[in-house]
Parts: structure tokens; sequence; C-alpha cells
């Protein structure tokens, strides 16, 4: 890799005064499970690496009066461990016990989750974040079999496993830079790109993402995954569902659904469909058969769709039997 220099600020205050003016001069350091190879790559050449790891205030995993804290650089085994996670949040203790790494969880953190680039081979190959070339996308007529059924321009699919259960839960992501703070939907935060200038995220030059506030849990969530191997492996396709029940009826619900398309995909559909009944394994089913109208998958990963209406159904029939 090219070299760099390194910092490392005590600070938030120190670290966003460290970053340069653009994005792309200077890359914040959290567990580094992807920066370090995109580096090692050539993909990201990065002036200065701001070590973030070391500053408290990014830390943690807490319950508090508005509802569960979870700092930038929270640990993906701290998640796992929390009994608050696992009891009142099953949807993300689901997301990251899915990931079965020890490695990875022990370094691999909720901040660098929701930043991370997409893992799409042409965009590590250096063909860029919509894999173009000669004004054309590559992905539709190339190996597509892991992309995605929804969107385009962009067809690489989201990599976060936490963003479809912040959705489904409402959470929020607050970001930082030297001037201040903003706060931002975790729906809001993907951005799918429409050139080559965005990168699936709202994270703007010299920010920080600080922490995730997920709201008091109301109703019951539930997260499915689908993997084609149980070591190390994204998933193929996910469903992070939150319903809220009235009696034994659903009074809303929020459907998303993961690694389907460059964001996560909100289904409204889903949740039109299923207010006002009850859970059980035929609703379930049709619910994931309204969460994928719209798909468009490509030549080689149509299985996704089957695949993303199980995960649905699946995420549905947990939080019923909860």
């Amino acid at each position: 890799m090219d070299a760099f220099a390194y910092a490392n600020p005590a600070t938030l205050s120190e670290a966003t005064a460290l970053l340069a003016s653009s994005l792309y001069d200077a890359q914040v350091l959290a567990g580094g499970t992807d920066l370090i190879s995109l580096m090692k790559d050539y993909l990201l050449t990065p002036a200065t690496v701001v070590n973030i790891k070391n500053i408290k205030e990014l830390g943690g995993v807490a319950k508090g009066p508005g509802g569960l804290r979870i700092g930038a650089t929270a640990t993906f085994d701290e998640l796992a461990s929390s009994a608050v996670v696992k009891t009142e949040y099953p949807a993300i203790h689901a997301a990251v016990t899915g990931l079965t790494s020890p490695q990875l969880r022990n370094m691999g953190t909720a901040g660098g989750d929701l930043c991370q680039w997409p893992r799409c081979w042409y965009f590590r190959n250096g063909y860029g974040i919509l894999a173009m070339k000669d004004g054309k996308s590559l992905v539709p007529g190339g190996e597509n079999k892991y992309h995605g059924i929804f969107g385009g321009p962009a067809y690489f699919v989201s990599p976060s496993s936490l963003g479809p259960a912040l959705i489904a839960l409402g959470a929020k992501v607050t970001l930082a830079n030297a001037a201040g703070k903003r706060t931002v939907d975790a729906a809001k935060f993907f951005v799918a790109p429409k050139d080559e200038t965005t990168r699936g995220i709202d994270l703007q030059a010299g920010e920080i993402l600080t922490e995730i506030v997920v709201p008091p849990a109301a109703g019951k969530n539930a997260t499915y995954e689908i993997r084609e191997r149980e070591a190390m492996d994204w998933p193929l396709a996910t469903a992070s569902v939150c319903l809220k029940m009235s009696g034994g009826k659903v009074a809303s619900a929020k459907v998303v659904l993961g690694h389907v398309g460059p964001v996560p995909v909100d289904s409204a559909k889903a949740a039109e469909f299923l207010a006002g009944k009850s859970i059980d394994e035929a609703t379930a089913e049709q619910a994931g058969a309204a969460a994928v109208e719209g798909a468009k998958p490509l030549s080689q990963n149509g299985y996704k769709v089957q695949l993303a209406k199980v995960a649905v159904k699946r995420a549905l029939l947990a939080v019923g039997k909860a």
C-alpha cells in the first residue's frame, strides 16, 4: 500500500480537526476489517489514517431513556454479549451473531459495518462503484449471481449486517465533523448511488459516524438471514421485521430486506399487507411475496427472489413465536 500519515487522537474534536477537507484524503480507522484491504488493493490511498479506537466517547453499548445507544466503535462481540440487545432487540442480536467469524466479531465495529464499501467484485477490481466500462455497466451481462434484484444503475448489494435491523427499528445515526453534529434516520443514511461521485452512504467530507440510537423497543422484532455457508460469509438475503401488535393482530409493521439492493429495501407493500392481520404461516408467506414485488433479477440471481420471500416469512414467524 502507499505510505500514509497515522494519527491517534484521544478525543472526537481532535479527530474531526485532523480529517482533511476531502473524504478521500483522509480515512477513519476503527476495526480496519474493510479499510486495510481497500488500501492493500489501492482502491483507497488516503494521505492520512485517523485511528478512532481510543476515543472513549465513541464506544459502549448502553440502554438509556432515549433507547439503546451503540457507540461507533462498539464491536460486534459487545453487541452479541449485551443482555439488553439479546432480550429487547433480537433483530440486532441475530444480525451480529450471524457473523460467525470470531476474529471479525472481535474487530468489526458497528460504525464500520454501516460505513463499509461495497463487496462487489467489480468495485473491488477497480471498475468503480457503478462497475462501468465504455459507458455501460458490466454487471447485467457479466457475473452477477451475488448482485441485487432491486436497483440500477448501481447493482451491488449493501453489505451492512446492521442496516436492515436498524431501519426496521427506526434507529438514527449521529455524524460529526469539525463544524458540529447532525442526526440522520438510518433509512436515509443509505443512499443508492447514481454516479461515481457517491458511495452509497450519506457521509460527507470530514465526517465521523459517532453513535447509533435505537428507540425503546416497542412491539416485536426479528432478523432472519440466509447464507450460502455458515463459515465467514455475507448473507445472500436478509429480512428484518418490527411489528407493533394490538391484541393478536398487527397494528403496524416494518419489513426491511437486506443484501438484495444497493440500499436496504424498506417494503411498504409488505407492511401494508400485514396491517390488521394475525401472524400465521399463510400470512407470513404472502407478506414475503409482497416484499419482493418490483424485483428485477439479473441473469444469474433470480434465486434471490425466493430467498428474500423465505427470509421475510421466517422472520415474521420468529416474531409470531416470541
